[in-house]
């Protein structure tokens, strides 16, 4: 039997054909791409979306754009990160997410109840996006009608795109707050109600009057509300937060997003937590097991480090977001022509401007007075002309983007 040829990459390359068939696979390949058209899903986001992706930031420009803390993550919770990898906690963890962490998780969120919350209805996610995303992709048909305010976090609306629904977005008031009477037209026949509270862009708290006044609107339906309460630590009123979790009218029909990113300064860290009733976290669970997979084993056992240990922390932070907000809030209050919301939490301003130009085009004209912003139409039709500012910032950094933004207005009049 004759034997068989064996050759080497450097022989195959001097084949008489090889260029030719290389030649024919790459005209071939660039065919196939050429005529690739995204999936109807990605489609409906690309339409529909109003997600805006700021240009890198160059030379002295000032940043008041970020929805990030400034802080570094606690010292102990990254030294539990560490430890755990050293003892060699680097395999699957199980899907759901960590046993201790669901436990201690399923306390606390028992005791918003005034009840027992189990923990096989804790579900740990790759942040909260990942949260939101699972829920939303698990609840949601084609066709089904989701009430969204306006404006509120652009994600929402590009889920309910994604999975085929259709978005309501319902005006806010004067102040901010929900309109109650729009809300209540916009809720007839709704499979789902999405908001997050504090809210972001607005920095506006919902009372527990208003979270009471919206399970008298879903009594009796079968909405289900998710409530993205990623901004719970950072309140900034006399009055103690409300979690949605806190009202008897929405019970058996809340699902509860959140997040380590804001409380805790673990915005890289990438690990947060639904919890709801048992079928909804089960469809959820679906999800993002196949999204995502189990979440990183050594950052759960940091993230419980973070429960337990950086009550101080959070207050430390609290305190320095509360000056930098009264920083802010002055600076803005002397700019004529903006009108200045009021901050009751997260670390947001939403002000609003009188120059006749869109939001997306004032945020490129700032950027050339050397500060960077959040254009409030990226958040709703009804964001148009106000402008999104953090003072998750430097107090340095806070004053000189004003004066700047100060300037660029200025400039318009």
């Amino acid at each position: 039997m004759k034997p068989r040829r064996l050759y080497s990459p450097g022989t195959i390359a001097h084949h008489p054909t090889s260029q030719s068939r290389t030649t024919m696979t790459l005209e071939s390949a660039t065919a196939v791409v050429n005529g690739f058209q995204p999936s109807e899903a990605v489609q409906r986001v690309l339409r529909t979306s109003l997600r805006v992706q700021q240009p890198q930031s160059k030379g002295d420009l000032v940043s008041l754009a970020m929805g990030e803390p400034d802080f570094d993550t606690p010292a102990q919770v990254r030294a539990a990160a560490a430890k755990a990898l050293e003892e060699g906690h680097t395999h699957y963890s199980p899907l759901l997410g960590e046993l201790e962490l669901r436990k201690e998780l399923a306390a606390r969120i028992g005791q918003l109840l005034g009840g027992v919350a189990s923990s096989s209805d804790v579900l740990i996610t790759q942040g909260g996006t990942a949260g939101l995303s699972a829920a939303i992709l698990g609840i949601v048909n084609p066709g089904d009608k989701v009430v969204i305010p306006d404006p509120t976090y652009s994600l929402y609306a590009d889920l309910v795109s994604m999975a085929g629904g259709t978005i309501v977005p319902v005006p806010l008031a004067e102040d901010l707050h929900w309109d109650l009477e729009a809300l209540a037209d916009a809720l007839q026949d709704a499979k789902l109600f999405v908001f997050c509270n504090p809210s972001n862009p607005t920095g506006i708290v919902h009372s527990r009057r208003e979270l009471e006044a919206l399970a008298d609107l879903v009594a009796g339906t079968k909405t289900l509300v998710l409530s993205d309460e990623a901004y719970s630590d950072l309140v900034y009123t006399p009055e103690p937060f409300v979690s949605a979790l806190e009202i008897p009218g929405l019970a058996g029909r809340t699902i509860y997003c959140q997040t380590f990113s804001k409380s805790y300064a673990m915005t890289g860290w990438r690990v947060g937590y639904l919890w709801g009733p048992s079928e909804v976290i089960k469809a959820a669970a679906r999800v993002h097991n196949t999204f995502n997979g189990s979440m990183n084993t050594a950052v759960q056992l940091a993230a419980l480090t973070a429960l337990m240990t950086c009550g101080p922390d959070i207050e430390r932070m609290h305190a320095s977001y509360a000056a930098r907000r009264e920083l802010m809030v002055a600076g803005l209050n002397r700019i004529p022509g903006l009108t200045v919301s009021s901050p009751e939490g997260a670390f947001y301003l939403f002000p609003k401007y009188d120059v006749d130009m869109p939001a997306a085009e004032m945020v490129a004209h700032l950027r050339d007075f050397g500060v960077a912003v959040r254009p409030g139409s990226e958040f709703g039709r009804n964001g148009e002309n106000h402008l999104r500012l953090s003072y998750a910032a430097s107090a340095e950094a806070i004053s000189l983007g004003v004066e700047r933004l100060a300037a660029g207005l200025a400039a318009l009049r």
